[in-house]
């Protein structure tokens, strides 16, 4: 439990733990949530009497800790730090009997920020609620896990949730400037190539962690394969992108320039699996996964493509990309791009059909274009007191019935009667829904198709 230093500007500590904000001002990102008035500038006010909770949700890397850190250092309040790795229930019950020992004998609010709040079970997260409702504690938890599955309701309704982005590229290169040149940083003791700095920008992949982890590992290698000669021709090294390939051990360059291959391959990816090409597929996805790309990025795009490319010319092709991405959400990297690498090749593979996603598209064309109509009568719900004096569900007809389960009705407004919105390929299972389709509108249509 940590409740006092914070271990700005020491030296020995890492170059991320340095370069903590120590107020919202020097948060790199999330600026949504940081305009005047919001919920974490009221915090961070001294004298604020605020004890709105929050839960922050994001990424790794995107400045939970980092926010919490600043709001502690910008406001008056007592600061408490817990982990939900390490700490129990004893713990947070030693928090807010003290909490609550402070507000009441010298007034003084504190502030609990929970780390990993997702890795406390429901009865651990119970023991944090007297404390929430009573304004003993103003609670900042962090997770980077959905919170309406990981965190109990009452909490939730307690708390505001407030969502974190990854950084984009001209935030994360702002925290780099400011990290060679702050004296808590690198105090301008190396100097960056425009190469290297792009490097870092791709690899961390909107981790703030991972830029300044990476630009502290690339300046020690500079440092360190400087000659006695070198030093003394050029006090202050030049970090190069092979410094910074080095410190990663990744593939990194010709990755992201400025985002534009960041785009080009995802791009080429989707294409690849699209043009049923699962050899070219897995080189974007290998591509993708050295150059630090997020694997839940990659598997949305999966998703993506198996509902729209896929369709139901493949029905368990959605199933397989959604699996994939849950099994990366659970075992993460590097285990995480073998699922991908199963999923990429089975869509590449699979017979193709946009039909569903045109289906979506044209009907709500239509309903935007006003063509929606009035819903037939007898499909309208008979089930309220008075539904069946006006007419509603009069004249339906019940298809479970019928022989074939199947019967002659009109279930699209008068104004669409006889529109087609989907019409299956021949590509695999949707041949046969073609011409099970085809039977079942020559009924419900009455021949009329």
């Amino acid at each position: 439990m940590d409740t006092g230093s914070q271990g700005f500007g020491e030296s020995t500590a890492p170059l991320a733990v340095r370069m903590r904000p120590r107020s919202l001002d020097e948060v790199a990102g999330q600026q949504k949530l940081l305009t005047p008035g919001s919920p974490l500038r009221t915090l961070a006010t001294p004298g604020s009497t605020s004890s709105v909770s929050v839960l922050l949700w994001g990424p790794p890397g995107t400045g939970k800790t980092s926010l919490a850190y600043a709001i502690a250092a910008s406001s008056d309040r007592r600061f408490v730090q817990l982990s939900a790795i390490t700490a129990g229930v004893r713990d947070v019950r030693v928090v807010m009997e003290e909490a609550q020992a402070s507000r009441d004998l010298y007034g003084t609010r504190t502030v609990l920020f929970l780390d990993e709040i997702h890795r406390f079970t429901k009865a651990q997260q119970d023991t944090l609620l007297p404390g929430v409702e009573n304004g003993w504690v103003t609670l900042i938890a962090a997770t980077t896990e959905n919170p309406s599955f990981s965190v109990i309701s009452p909490l939730l309704s307690r708390s505001l949730l407030l969502r974190l982005e990854p950084l984009d590229n001209v935030s994360l290169g702002v925290l780099i400037d400011r990290a060679l040149a702050e004296p808590f940083g690198l105090n301008g003791a190396v100097s960056l190539s425009d190469e290297a700095r792009q490097a870092i920008v791709a690899f961390a992949s909107g981790d703030a962690r991972r830029a300044l982890t990476a630009l502290d590992a690339a300046f020690s290698i500079a440092s360190d394969s400087q000659t006695a000669a070198q030093k003394k021709k050029t006090p202050t090294p030049v970090v190069t992108a092979e410094h910074v390939e080095g410190a990663v051990d990744r593939a990194l360059l010709r990755y992201d320039r400025a985002g534009d291959e960041h785009y080009d391959v995802i791009s080429a990816f989707i294409k690849s699996i699209r043009g049923s090409d699962p050899d070219a597929a897995i080189h974007y996805l290998a591509k993708m996964i050295e150059a630090g790309e997020d694997p839940r990025f990659i598997a949305r795009r999966l998703v993506i493509s198996a509902a729209e490319d896929i369709g139901l010319a493949e029905p368990l092709a959605l199933g397989i990309a959604t699996a994939a991405a849950e099994a990366v959400a659970f075992i993460g990297m590097p285990e995480g791009r073998i699922p991908l690498a199963e999923a990429t090749i089975y869509l590449a593979t699979a017979p193709k059909s946009n039909a569903a996603y045109n289906a979506i598209n044209a009907a709500m064309a239509d309903v935007r274009d006003g063509k929606s109509g009035q819903i037939p009568m007898h499909l309208r719900s008979s089930s309220y007191a008075g539904a069946k004096k006006l007419g509603h569900g009069k004249g339906y007809k019940y298809p479970h019935d019928a022989t074939l389960g199947v019967v002659e009705q009109q279930y699209l407004p008068d104004t669409l009667n006889g529109t087609t919105y989907y019409t299956p390929t021949d590509h695999g299972t949707e041949r046969e829904i073609s011409a099970r389709l085809e039977k079942l509108r020559r009924i419900t249509r009455g021949n009329k198709s």
